[in-house]
């Protein structure tokens, strides 16, 4: 309570009080009547009944949720390779990020996509702040999905827009809809790869690729 409290004191001083709404005082975003009676005869549906204490607020909690696990929607994750370097002190060898973990829905059964990535290039004349590499996955991931595709968007962006002479992608995630419902099987990791440039035209640079980045 002390922390949302916190909150509110905030928001009111980063805001002038003409705005301030105080139905509304961390200002989170609105949730349409239609996106909550949804959710309410989804309720329904699975048996529960949605006027009971616990669930008054679930609709709104659910259709906020939702914003944010699709906000990949609002976004071009090329928009975070728009900001390249070129003064690389003649690095001219392999760029890799691994174990980026991230979190994703599946199109299917709006189940969690849970997993990691790595991602590789090499550069032919300009590089993006490491973190960038992050964001693009984060920016496809934040979308419904299904695994294959994720990787190949993750890959075609960074090819299209870096210009490098190789990219890598190679995600391992586990799936909601496997481990939550049907077979119900744990454990169980789903491995995909997109290979693009020298790296699948060369034996040598794929298999360099491939062995840092653990595989």
């Amino acid at each position: 309570m002390r922390e949302e409290r916190q909150d509110i004191m905030n928001y009111v001083s980063a805001h002038d009080h003409d705005e301030f709404d105080p139905e509304n005082p961390l200002g989170k975003p609105e949730v349409p009547d239609e996106v909550q009676d949804a959710i309410r005869t989804l309720l329904r549906w699975a048996g529960d009944d949605p006027s009971r204490e616990g669930l008054l607020d679930t609709p709104k909690r659910v259709g906020r949720a939702w914003l944010e696990y699709c906000a990949g929607y609002k976004e071009d994750p090329a928009i975070h390779l728009t900001r390249q370097f070129t003064e690389v002190g003649g690095y001219d060898e392999i760029v890799l990020l691994k174990n980026i973990p991230f979190q994703s829905h599946c199109e299917h059964h709006m189940a969690p996509i849970t997993g990691k990535a790595a991602i590789a290039y090499l550069p032919r004349n300009k590089v993006v702040g490491i973190s960038k590499l992050a964001r693009v996955l984060h920016g496809y991931a934040n979308r419904l999905q299904i695994q294959e595709r994720l990787t190949a968007e993750v890959a075609q962006c960074i090819w299209d827009h870096l210009d490098p002479h190789g990219v890598a992608v190679v995600i391992e995630a586990e799936h909601g809809c496997m481990t939550g419902r049907g077979v119900k099987t744990h454990g169980v990791g789903m491995i995909t790869s997109r290979i693009l440039g020298c790296f699948l035209e060369n034996d040598s640079s794929r298999k360099e690729v491939m062995s840092l980045m653990g595989y």
